[in-house]
Formats: structure tokens, sequence, C-alpha cells
């Protein structure tokens, strides 16, 4: 007896899917759940597995062929007239894919020019070599057990990366003063440029060439559909994007306290995306125009803060979605940016997860880049790039007034915008409180531990 095994649906409003690649041939034995083929959509790319246990009898849809849901994929029988009655693959021309349908809703895909990885790993600066009399710890919360230390001092030493317990104190009894720190900032900033020399780096050695240099190739189903809609958005569209410059330092301290007990709890590392999902969640709730979509004359405000995050696959950039956002705590936010990121790069995301993202999150600086102005794909009106995180002197002012030079972990957030919905004052209103959210670093009540 045979069985037919057909296309499925793959999705709210899929209609049709490409064959990318057949997993077994005519005369193969197949188990329930296995993989039998590749299928490409508009949202998404991924195995069909097998229904039934059998023999493949007959393969009905070629390769690079585009079919309706429900169509009959390949027939699996017992194996008992495979060899004899075995229909060979139809050698007719190659069906063009139909013109992918309009942009929808449920199916945003996001271009962005840095892969977003499940654990964004942000560059690390140079090791800084250590000055004659102290020692900078610029990750360091400036706790110490130097004996008793000013609130004025402490605050200054922890603003300007500095480790109070290397630090000799010349006040009363050996206390520490400002001035002792003011001179150990001093002294890490007039390093000799004889010994920052000194500090080993590796060398740089070119890449191998890549084999498809002097090729040509047709293009993905899935990059079809990303040019399209990329051409559509920015012709259907006014965008234009505003940057601004954030302070995580206190996020940088925060994650290095934490980190050991959130590596136990769950299970990965806790990095700085989880922070920017969740700080733009949170301001979105008060900045409606950055979390709706235009149809026709009207403007939608959505209900929920569903955030969409780029993904690189080999196969193009996808953009799983965290639903309910800005209701999580840090451990949910890490753990899903985890999870639908390694699923989707291995095909196992279900195509509803890719849909009903209503603002997108693209992390620019996974691989170094400061910042980069991210498009926007309708229907959102708005997306956020997160660049590098790096650690540069930063001019900052103490609770006296005064003005120093310190080393801060700082980023740009380059937030994109559709102009026809929201206006430079609307996005700087946003990227404003995302800032302070950012900077004030009070996230101990949603860390999940």
């Amino acid at each position: 007896m045979s069985e037919s095994v057909l296309l499925p649906a793959l999705g709210e409003s899929v209609t049709e899917g490409t064959v990318t690649r057949w997993l077994k041939k005519v005369g193969d034995t197949v188990a329930v759940d296995e993989p039998l083929v590749e299928v490409s959509t508009d949202k998404v790319d991924t195995e069909i597995p097998s229904p039934v246990a059998g023999v493949i009898e007959q393969i009905l849809v070629n390769e690079d062929e585009t079919v309706q849901v429900g169509a009959v994929l390949v027939i699996i029988g017992d194996g008992s007239g495979s060899a004899a009655t075995a229909a060979p693959v139809v050698e007719a021309p190659v069906m063009a894919p139909p013109a992918a349908p309009a942009p929808v809703v449920a199916a945003p895909v996001f271009a962005a020019p840095a892969p977003v990885v499940p654990a964004p790993v942000f560059a690390a600066p140079a090791p800084v070599v250590a000055a004659p009399v102290v020692a900078a710890s610029l990750a360091s919360d400036a706790t110490s057990d130097a004996g008793y230390v000013t609130p004025l001092v402490r605050k200054l030493a922890n603003e300007s990366g500095i480790d109070l317990s290397q630090v000799s104190g010349t006040g009363v009894g050996g206390r520490i003063r400002k001035d002792d720190v003011l001179a150990a900032t001093q002294a890490i900033q007039t390093i000799p440029a004889s010994a920052s020399a000194s500090v080993s780096k590796p060398a740089f050695v070119p890449g191998v060439a890549s084999a498809l240099r002097g090729t040509t190739e047709p293009m993905s189903r899935l990059r079809k559909v990303l040019a399209e809609r990329a051409v559509a958005s920015m012709v259907s569209t006014a965008q234009l994007t505003t940057v601004v410059e954030v302070d995580v330092t206190k996020i940088a301290q925060l994650r290095q306290r934490v980190q050991q007990q959130f590596v136990a709890k769950s299970g990965g590392k806790l990095n700085f995306m989880p922070f920017f999902a969740l700080a733009a969640a949170e301001a979105l709730r008060t900045h409606p125009k950055l979390n709706a979509t235009i149809d026709g004359e009207n403007i939608v405000y959505h209900g929920t803060e569903n955030i969409s995050f780029a993904v690189d696959t080999e196969k193009g950039l996808l953009t799983p979605v965290i639903r309910d956002a800005s209701t999580l705590n840090l451990v949910q936010i890490a753990q899903q940016i985890a999870d639908k990121a390694a699923r989707t790069r291995s095909n196992q995301l279900k195509p509803d997860e890719l849909g009903g993202g209503t603002f997108t999150l693209t992390n620019t600086g996974s691989r170094g880049a400061l910042f980069d102005t991210p498009v926007v794909f309708l229907p959102q009106v708005a997306i956020l790039g997160t660049g590098v995180v790096a650690k540069r002197p930063v001019v900052v002012t103490d609770a006296d007034g005064q003005d120093a030079i310190s080393i801060r972990s700082m980023v740009y957030l380059a937030l994109s915008y559709d102009h026809r919905l929201v206006d430079g004052a609307d996005a700087s209103r946003f990227l404003v409180d995302v800032k302070t959210r950012l900077e004030e670093a009070n996230f101990d009540s949603v860390l999940g531990l």
C-alpha cells in the first residue's frame, strides 16, 4: 500500500513552497519523522519530515520547482513495487517561481549588516598595561579593602575605572584621597608608548580566497524575497536614521557581578543584547508611534511589544520574534534569543515564530561595526541597530561638577524609522528613554535570578 506525502501548510498566509533539495531518492528507505525534503517559502526554509515509514517509490516535484500547499511531493510504499514501478523524476523544465507576495505582517525579513548570534560576543579591547604605581581594573565596581573611603572618592574611582585596592593613600593613616585617585587616573593615561607596544597582538593573516570568486549562481528564494521587500520598503517609505551614544559601563559591571549566578540559572552567559531588547520594549510602551503600522490612511498601534531580532544563517537573514518582550525578565529574554537563534540556523524554527514582529532589533556590532543605518521593512515602522560595545576615553562630571577623562564602555544606538509616521522628535524621545534606562542600569528587579 502506498501513501502520498503532501506539502503541508507552513505558516499563516503561506500558499506555496519551492523544493530546494531532496534528502532522499527513489528506492531509499525512510523512517517516521525522518527528513525527506527541504522546502523554501517566503517566510522560512524548513525540512519536511516523513509522516510514514517505507520506501520512496516516486518523487513528483523537481528541485527548484514551486508547488501549492497540498500538492503531492512524494509517494511512499512498502517497497514491493518500487524497483519496477518507480517513476523517474519529471524532466520537464523547472517552473519559475511566481512573484513573491506583497509584504505581510506575519513575516517581515530584515536586513542587517552584521549577524546576530545566540549570545552576541562584543569585541574586547586590548589589555591595559599596569602603570608603575597602580593597576587599573576597568570592570571593577571600585569596592576595596583599603580602609574608609569617602563616597565622593569612591564615586570618582568607579567612574575612572580605578581599583581602590591598588591605590596607595597619602591621607592621614594611609586614607585614599581624591588627589590619589586623580593621580592614578593620570598614571594610566600616560603609559609610555613603548609599554603599550610591548603588548603582543596576533599578526594579521589574510583570509582564504572564497570558492565563489569568478562563479555565478542563481539567487535563492529567500534572497529574492529579501531583495524585493527591501526595494519595496525603500520605495514606499520615507526612511531616515537617528543615532545616540550610550555609556553602558554600569551594565558591564552588573554583568560581571551576576555572570556566574546567571549561567547557573539560565545555562548561558549574560551579554548586552537582552538589556537592549528589554530597554527598547519598555520604551515602546510609552512611544506607540514606534510600535505601529500604517494601514492605508489609518495608523494601527499594536497592543504588545513583539521584538524581532536578526539572525544570520547560511541562507540569509531571518528574524524570529520575542513576543510580549516588555513583560519578560532578562533570563527569559536571553533564553529566547539563544534558543530561537539556534533553531533558526538549524531550520527547526516554526514559521509562526518568524511572524508577528512589531519592532526589530539588529546587532550591528557583533563583528565590530560602530553603527549602521538599518533598513526598516514593511509593515513595521522602526528598527534599532546596536553597535559594538567598546571602551574609550570619555569626559565625565563628578558630584562637584568637576570634569575628568574616564575610560568607559560605550555603544552607539542607531534608530531607523518611517518618516511618514515617526518624526525626528519622536525618534529622539524614544532613544533618550532607552539611553537613560541603559545608563542607570537599574535591572536588579528584572534579572530573573
